[in-house]
């Protein structure tokens, strides 16, 4: 009797690594794929850079920008947090899956018709008169994105990945071709409009083939509270994170006008911007993964892993641009833009720290502790809220340099408040931050000091030189004990992506 239990019990358990052991397998390969669709995205999003930098001003890309800086508010209300909430929930009906798309779709219908309205007085508020026909030409994307959402919610739920990756690879592509052509025929910053509301109706278009699934209609006998609930809080954290990261922009614009904030835009979008893209797909590989984890031990290995996985290629990147970045504008920009790199090394300063509490954000989600991310995006908007407008009083490096001292501070804050909430290996994840930081800062300094000393030679050669140091140095400091063990994690991370999944 007793040795029938033992075996019930023993095979319950077998049954618990093997699934664990799936899901670490599921995110590693999701991972892979994901960055796959990765190096492409990076691809348009650099070419797009270089390519529309020379077609188009610095004024052009600021009146469209003071545009996003404002509207983009709507992208969240759109949203409303219910992406995250069909991906995190652990069951999910038709009837509330059709009721999702239809409260997004609906408040994208509102939200266009808002900012549409809305179009003079955004003009007013920048003394931009410009911006009336911009403001209401980029109100359509509202209700596209809207339809969009839980066609994607629904492939990230499902883990399928690849699907996710090729429609966030065909849209930007379409979106770059239509910008490129309305450039080249003189649109001035009507192509940046038209590269935005290509990117939505395609992005819209391919998730809904891909999905094959079609809508039914509002079923109002499905539970839907504890959804709403979910997007509600999260939405709240989200709308403060966007006045936070965009105050930057709209203090830029207000106070100095759409040339500076054209200069100002270029940086943010050469760095921010291929940033997001691996930052965001990391959410959509890991919040599936880590909901379905639970309170299982894989649950801690998988956030570790994760962290280390995200921090070390974007902190070595990083530092190596913080290095290069003079001779990497010239390249890519030319030189209208030469007052760009003091921006942009700044501004990859804060890429590193946001990134380091990114981790965070997986776990507050995967727990549905969006209510208490509430309070902490709360008290993280105020700090770089805060440290922008003290920066601005010194111009525009000033407020980039507001915008990289406020992570800073709160990324570790971050780790602290939420250990205070759920389980959390807190301890290691500073550990792991602590050699991450210390392997980029090595990687930095070498690049510069190879930078520097062939600074009166071609600027791809300092590229070269540069970037060469810096890994060169990265690989050194990885042979010493601390970091050999990261590399191990890395290993096994990759080994398990490319691994092929069972059955």
């Amino acid at each position: 009797m007793n040795d029938e239990v033992n075996d019930d019990v023993n095979g319950d358990v077998n049954r618990d690594v093997e699934q664990a052991g799936d899901l670490a397998g599921r995110a590693a390969r999701g991972a892979a794929v994901t960055v796959i669709g990765l190096g492409a995205r990076l691809t348009i999003q650099v070419g797009s850079v270089v390519v529309l930098a020379r077609l188009l001003s610095p004024h052009d890309y600021g009146v469209v920008a003071m545009v996003l800086a404002i509207v983009g508010v709507g992208d969240l209300l759109r949203d409303f947090g219910l992406s995250a909430a069909a991906v995190q929930a652990p069951h999910l009906s038709n009837g509330q899956r059709n009721n999702l798309f239809w409260t997004n779709s609906a408040i994208g219908l509102l939200l266009g018709a808002v900012t549409f309205v809305a179009a003079a007085p955004i003009a007013a508020f920048y003394d931009t008169p410009a911006l009336v026909p911009v403001t209401q030409a980029l109100a359509g994307m509202f209700l596209l994105d809207g339809m969009m959402t839980q066609y994607r919610a629904s492939l990230v739920r499902a883990m399928r990945f690849r699907a996710v990756a090729f429609v966030d690879v065909l849209s930007p592509a379409a979106a770059l071709v239509a910008a490129i052509v309305f450039a080249v025929i003189g649109a001035g910053y009507w192509a940046l409009v038209a590269q935005q509301l290509t990117g939505a109706a395609v992005g819209l278009v391919a998730f809904a083939i891909v999905g094959r699934w079609l809508p039914g209609r509002f079923d109002r006998k499905a539970p839907m509270r504890h959804l709403y609930s979910f997007g509600g809080y999260l939405l709240g954290s989200q709308l403060i994170g966007y006045l936070a990261n965009n105050i930057d922009s709209m203090t830029i614009g207000h106070r100095f006008g759409p040339t500076p904030l054209g200069l100002y835009n270029r940086a943010f979008q050469l760095l921010m911007n291929p940033l997001n893209q691996v930052r965001a797909p990391s959410t959509t590989v890991a919040l599936p993964v880590l909901s379905r984890a639970g309170t299982t031990p894989q649950f801690d290995r998988i956030v570790r892993a994760g962290q280390l996985t995200l921090a070390y290629p974007v902190a070595i990147g990083l530092a190596i641009l913080i290095g290069i970045a003079h001779p990497t504008v010239e390249i890519l920009l030319g030189d209208a833009w030469a007052q760009v790199p003091p921006i942009l090394r700044l501004l990859a300063v804060a890429g590193i720290f946001q990134t380091l509490s990114y981790v965070g954000y997986w776990v507050y989600l995967a727990r549905g502790l969006t209510r208490q991310l509430l309070q902490y995006s709360t008290v993280s908007a105020v700090i770089r809220i805060t440290c922008v407008l003290v920066g601005s009083f010194w111009g525009v490096v000033g407020v980039a340099a507001g915008y990289a001292i406020a992570p800073m501070i709160a990324w570790p804050l971050s780790l602290w408040w939420l250990n205070r909430l759920t389980p959390f290996p807190v301890a290691a994840l500073y550990r792991g931050a602590g050699r991450s930081l210390t392997i980029g800062a090595v990687a930095g300094l070498a690049s510069a000091g190879a930078a520097w000393c062939l600074r009166d030679g071609s600027p791809w050669l300092q590229v070269a030189a540069g970037l060469l140091a810096g890994l060169g140095a990265a690989a050194l400091l990885a042979l010493a004990p601390p970091f050999r063990r990261d590399v191990a994690t890395l290993r096994a991370a990759v080994t398990a992506a490319l691994r092929r999944p069972r059955g």
